[in-house]
């Protein structure tokens, strides 16, 4: 489904950031939302009573909730033309200093339960013929940070699915898009959203503690409006041609360029061993 007609959501970690500035413009031009989290009073306390919304618990690490979850969704309003899937959550610290459990808790909601609630929406989707999928990543999704390594590496995989994804649903009918938002004005930088490492290793002081620090000075200091962001990802949805990849953010648009400028000039240095490493093809006889 594309335009401007009536849409339905269907939105993770709704209760705040993103996800509920998402719902509240849905809801607001008219559409209907399924607005999830954990706690679904938490969901009404923010967006109120609404005839078009239905607010549903789901905790995202848990399969045996996503499916009800969907199957809720389209007994009370017919269909889902568009899934967010922006419930997560941050882990500051470096790579070394992760627990196993931390790094386990951290892939659980951030790729794990993204993949529940897709799965559990995207049948919908194909028996339609229709639908977007739109996948909340990071500018760290795409390129990374000292003290960000694990929280980008679930990003890097959310990107990975997300590609993926897009070209098999493509001929299905059904958009893909990863979204990379930079520094938005959230809570994300607040406990409630973020994790830091337990255990912290003096020799990282000046990289991932400089990054600590950072994190902390720059909590709602942060260039981007979420406002703005729920509005572009209504458009977004609203588009016939949608991108596999949308950059939020000046910050995430400086990044990735040079990104990709870093990678195109370390790949020109060492084109040649790049290249040698095929096998010597004999020359075709005469």
């Amino acid at each position: 489904m594309t335009g401007t007609a009536q849409k339905v959501w269907f939105i993770t970690g709704a209760s705040r950031g993103f996800g509920m500035l998402t719902a509240q413009q849905a809801l607001a031009r008219g559409d209907f939302v399924v607005a999830t989290a954990r706690d679904p009073q938490a969901v009404t306390a923010v967006l109120g009573e609404h005839p078009n919304l239905l607010a549903l618990r789901l905790d995202v690490k848990l399969e045996a909730q996503a499916i009800p979850a969907a199957q809720q969704a389209i007994a009370r309003f017919g269909r889902i033309d568009v899934l967010v899937n922006n419930a997560g959550y941050g882990l500051l610290g470096a790579v070394e200093e992760a627990s196993a459990e931390e790094v386990r808790a951290l892939y659980d909601t951030n790729v794990f339960g993204l993949l529940n609630v897709t799965r559990a929406v995207l049948p919908a989707m194909r028996k339609r013929g229709g639908g977007h999928v739109i996948n909340i990543s990071s500018v760290g999704g795409y390129s990374a940070f000292a003290g960000w390594g694990l929280y980008s590496s679930t990003k890097f995989a959310v990107e990975g699915i997300s590609e993926a994804l897009a070209m098999e649903m493509a001929p299905l009918g059904i958009h893909v898009t990863v979204v990379e938002p930079g520094f938005f004005r959230t809570d994300f930088l607040d406990a409630s959203s973020l994790v830091s490492t337990r255990e912290r290793i003096e020799d990282y002081a000046d990289t991932v503690g400089a990054m600590r620090e950072f994190a902390s000075g720059v909590n709602h200091q942060q260039p981007g409006d979420p406002a703005k962001l729920a509005g572009a990802l209504l458009q977004l949805a609203d588009s016939a041609k949608p991108p596999v990849r949308l950059q939020l953010g000046s910050d995430t648009v400086e990044r990735v360029r040079a990104k990709n400028q870093f990678v195109e000039t370390e790949m020109a240095q060492w084109l040649d061993l790049a290249v040698s490493t095929d096998f010597n093809l004999l020359p075709k006889a005469a």
